[in-house]
């Protein structure tokens, strides 16, 4: 799941030679791909947010800031 698209290479795979239906194709592969990452990132948030409470329920400072930390490095990245 690691696609990086650019606009450039989209022009070159939709160029000349291409078709409507390939332009179609490769922007329905670069939307489902966008939509994946978004809903993977958004699972992975939540899932850091529920261990956080479950580290502030039990007092554990450890594991709080190691979640933390992994939050925001997830959050750098947004």
């Amino acid at each position: 799941m690691e696609n990086n698209y650019s606009y450039a290479e989209f022009l070159k795979a939709v160029g000349k030679n291409s078709t409507s239906l390939q332009a179609e194709k490769l922007l329905n592969e670069i939307y489902l791909d966008l939509f994946l990452k978004h809903i993977h990132r958004e699972q992975t948030k939540s899932r850091f947010m529920g261990l956080i409470d479950l580290a502030l329920d039990s007092r554990d400072e450890s594991a709080f800031l190691l979640y933390s930390k992994r939050l925001g490095k997830l959050e750098e990245n947004d």
